[in-house]
């Protein structure tokens, strides 16, 4: 396997980003529209409708967790460690991270939420694991 197929979970994580920034302008654009909000309610958005705030709030959930994604991957590239496992766990990660937000910004259902983030940060701290594993074998 190729040590670069580490990034495609990474441009794959990065994508999901710039959905759920499109996702969060449209609604907001659509709470303009409808009255829920005005526009100069987003200098500070202290009262941004529930449809809105919802996905905002998963965006900045995209540059928590997935920080550290990022470090653990772009360090696994540059220590050769990105092997077979190491793209799983990517991969996995980056399918709960799209899950997790998929429930954010529909149903914020918290029952669903709350483990599909745990299965997340398992993956992550997973993945950190292994850099261990791999920098101790080297």
């Amino acid at each position: 396997m190729s040590q670069t197929a580490i990034f495609w979970p990474m441009i794959a994580q990065t994508g999901l980003i710039f959905v759920i920034y499109l996702i969060g302008s449209v609604r907001r654009l659509q709470a303009v529209k409808s009255g829920a909000a005005r526009a100069g309610d987003y200098k500070l958005p202290f009262t941004e409708p529930a449809p809105s705030a919802t996905v905002i709030r998963n965006l900045t959930n995209q540059f928590e967790l997935p920080v550290l994604f990022y470090v653990v991957c772009l360090s696994l590239y540059v220590l050769n460690g990105a092997t077979l496992v190491a793209v799983l766990l990517a991969w996995a990660f980056v399918v709960s991270r799209i899950l997790h937000a998929a429930v954010h910004i529909t149903s914020n259902d918290l029952r669903l939420r709350r483990p599909l983030f745990i299965v997340g940060f398992v993956i992550n701290a997973l993945m950190w694991v292994w850099l261990a594993v791999w920098l101790l074998r080297a």
